[in-house]
């Protein structure tokens, strides 16, 4: 486990050392800011909800988004309470604000991802599926910048990352469900039924 960590810390100082540049820090700070309180994937799903064609994606981005709330911030970062890297990893430097809760897992990585496939996995034609895949792509950015910003390690990332896909598997099954029965009932309108 000790090795772990100091990997962990390594890999950030690396990154900090050979792949930061000024050219791209600001576009860095740009990619992991949409991340922020999962602000993005909030304002595409009540996008997705207003519009009935999209209302059924709306529901199963959110249900996949209220999975990973409850098990990433309010259950996991409590339970495992990790300190961020810049506190403990002598010369790390941050280039954003400090985050106010705890390291372990990356809540940006876990709604970026659970978002984003959630919507890929709910896509019905292939014109969808390669707009979800553009999606995925900017959680993955939105992943990596965690790291780059000095916010998180690897592994935080990584198990955000993959929770993440299993809330937005989770958020399928339930909204499928849900989908359905609200289609049985007169309220199928909402739907589009």
């Amino acid at each position: 486990m000790t090795q772990l960590l100091a990997a962990d810390g390594n890999i950030l100082l690396w990154i900090q050392s050979v792949i930061r540049q000024d050219m791209l820090t600001p576009i860095m700070r740009v990619i992991t800011h949409l991340g922020d309180k999962g602000i993005f994937w909030v304002l595409l799903t009540l996008a997705l909800l207003i519009v009935p064609k999209t209302r059924k994606l709306g529901i199963l981005s959110a249900c996949a988004l209220a999975f990973s709330v409850t098990v990433n911030n309010l259950c996991l970062k409590h339970i495992i309470n990790r300190t961020r890297p810049y506190e403990v990893i002598e010369g790390l430097r941050i280039l954003v604000g400090k985050p106010d809760d705890a390291s372990f897992p990356s809540g940006h990585s876990a709604a970026s991802f659970a978002s984003a496939v959630a919507l890929f996995l709910g896509a019905q034609t292939k014109r969808e599926k390669k707009l979800f895949i553009v999606l995925i792509v900017l959680a993955f950015l939105i992943s990596l910048s965690r790291l780059y910003v000095g916010v998180h390690y690897p592994t935080d990332v990584i198990c955000g990352i993959i929770s993440g896909i299993c809330c937005a598997f989770a958020g399928v099954k339930l909204g499928g469900y849900l989908c359905e029965r609200i289609g049985r009932t007169r309220f199928g309108k909402l739907l589009g039924n």
